[in-house]
């Protein structure tokens, strides 16, 4: 093997990720079962488990699939856990994955619905604060119905389109179709206003995001975890709600009044107005589509807004499992819209199935802590403390590490091991169920802080809009931290002081039912 071979190896390896980063993974492969046989198997699994959290956390260098597989593959063969674990793992999720395959899919065919919604939304609100928190609303409403990931990926495409026709026409006597390459703006006017724009989509691309946060915490299908939390404690979608109330509810309140001040003020790199040159070429833009849209499409959309309401219909009575009715919606969008052939559907699973293979391998990760046992004293730590002091700690400790690493993954090992306790003896069931709710709002709310912290913020921030917005990962940060602040410390309050007595008082009332 010449040197050459040996560097296209090294070259095919992760692709265009950087040499360090390549040389950081091979290293974590190296290091791991040295330290598993040879040290201890305990600081072994913490280590894969922080390593993991590294690939999240540089899901820009390389999407974490690739990494956090191989080091998940590596994990099955050095004995840390077995297949049939994972596979158990796997089966106890397949809820999650069914929604994430079809529900994502489902939204898929009716984007022509919500683009047209959030394009009438952006050209009709001139105010950029009550965009702002019509944004937010939208966000948050559409995310307690159709789950956080595929709201943000709606979003996404509406922004990438608004961004192509102003880019397309600053650059239109080059005919310039590559989004990143600013180059043919040959005047300094038109490159401002393309920053100011960029600016614009920045924080409304944020207030989006924290709205599927706002509104995914409250309902069983907002996030991943929500479904996986509420299977273990049983809830369906109206107790599910109601149970989350005391926290979610103020919290959702305190969220918008972020959104508000934050723009009213210019803080944290929000309050950048739409500029004028901008909004004239997208009106213009969407008056031509209007006088062009036929009655097919205008039929679509009807069948679309229908469909629609089936949606949160199904949901709310729980006519079905959620995987079930996303795949209800592609068959019905699908077959009244004449969308029929093959490679037609195959387009609407793109987006979902990287993150449904990365989810899977957070279930691998999962049963590594479970056979390693990883979590076990923080998990004695918090229930030998009061029952009251409980809520809070498990509070705290599902923010602090979702935070760092992914809610999906802490929600699924934290809520596995009340659960374990609950069975034990340890805590009672009623303990149990309010342990869910705190569980719950720990990995939602305080998990903005970052973009790994939250599904959606991890999408994206891996989308193609990144770029062209240029929101990093630094300025992600910085622009969730007043909503990060605000929430995280709403939601503790919420937790420590008002869940148990409110708790009570709907039980009073009959709307729900105590163990």
């Amino acid at each position: 093997m010449d040197f050459s071979l040996k560097r296209a190896f090294l070259r095919n390896f992760l692709g265009n990720s950087p040499d360090w980063y390549k040389l950081a993974i091979i290293t974590f492969l190296i290091v791991n079962p040295l330290l598993f046989y040879f040290v201890s198997p305990f600081i072994a699994g913490w280590l894969l488990v922080i390593e993991f959290i590294f690939t999240l956390a540089m899901a820009l260098k390389c999407y974490p699939l690739q990494p956090g597989g191989l080091l998940a593959i590596e994990a099955v063969i050095i004995g840390m856990t077995t297949p049939k674990q994972i596979s158990h793992e796997i089966s106890n999720n397949l809820e999650v994955i069914l929604l994430l395959i079809f529900m994502v899919a489902g939204i898929y065919f009716m984007k022509q619905l919500l683009l047209f919604a959030f394009t009438k939304l952006l050209l009709n609100i001139r105010s950029k604060r009550t965009l702002s928190l019509a944004f937010c609303l939208a966000s948050a409403f559409l995310s307690a119905f159709l789950d956080a990931l595929t709201v943000i990926a709606v979003v996404i495409s509406v922004s990438v389109g608004f961004y192509s026709i102003y880019h397309q026409y600053a650059s239109s006597q080059h005919n310039n179709t590559d989004l990143l390459n600013d180059s043919f703006i040959d005047t300094t006017e038109k490159k401002q206003t393309l920053e100011q724009f960029r600016a614009f989509l920045r924080s409304l691309m944020m207030h989006a995001g924290i709205g599927t946060a706002l509104g995914g915490v409250m309902t069983m299908v907002g996030e991943p975890q929500n479904l996986i939390i509420a299977k273990h404690v049983d809830w369906d979608f109206i107790t599910f709600f109601v149970r989350m109330a005391p926290v979610t509810l103020p919290v959702f309140i305190c969220g918008l009044l972020v959104c508000f001040s934050v723009e009213k003020f210019k803080l944290f790199g929000y309050g950048t107005e739409l500029p004028p040159t901008v909004r004239q070429v997208l009106t213009e833009h969407d008056r031509k589509n209007s006088a062009k849209r036929t009655q097919k499409e205008k039929a679509q959309l009807i069948i679309q807004g229908l469909i629609g309401l089936w949606l949160i219909v199904a949901l709310a009575f729980h006519l079905a499992e959620v995987g079930i009715i996303g795949l209800s919606v592609i068959i019905l969008a699908t077959a009244f819209c004449g969308i029929t052939e093959e490679h037609a559907l195959g387009k609407a699973f793109e987006e979902a199935l990287p993150f449904t293979a990365l989810l899977t391998v957070f279930f691998s990760v999962v049963a590594v802590i479970i056979d390693q046992q990883l979590f076990t004293p923080f998990i004695q730590f918090v229930l030998q403390s009061s029952e009251s002091s409980q809520l809070s700690l498990f509070y705290l400790f599902n923010g602090l590490l979702s935070a760092v690493s992914d809610n999906v993954f802490v929600g699924t090992v934290y809520i596995t091991e009340a659960m374990k306790a609950a069975s034990e003896g340890l805590i009672s069931h009623n303990q149990y169920e309010l342990l869910a709710v705190a569980i719950n709002t720990g990995t939602n709310l305080p998990s903005v802080a970052t973009p790994n912290g939250q599904a959606a913020f991890l999408f994206l921030l891996t989308s193609a809009l990144s770029p062209l917005i240029r929101l990093s990962y630094g300025r992600m940060v910085w622009m969730a931290l007043p909503y990060t602040i605000v929430m995280t410390i709403v939601g503790l309050l919420g937790v420590e002081f008002w869940l148990v007595p409110t708790t009570h008082w709907l039980e009073s009332l009959g709307w729900i039912i105590l163990p």
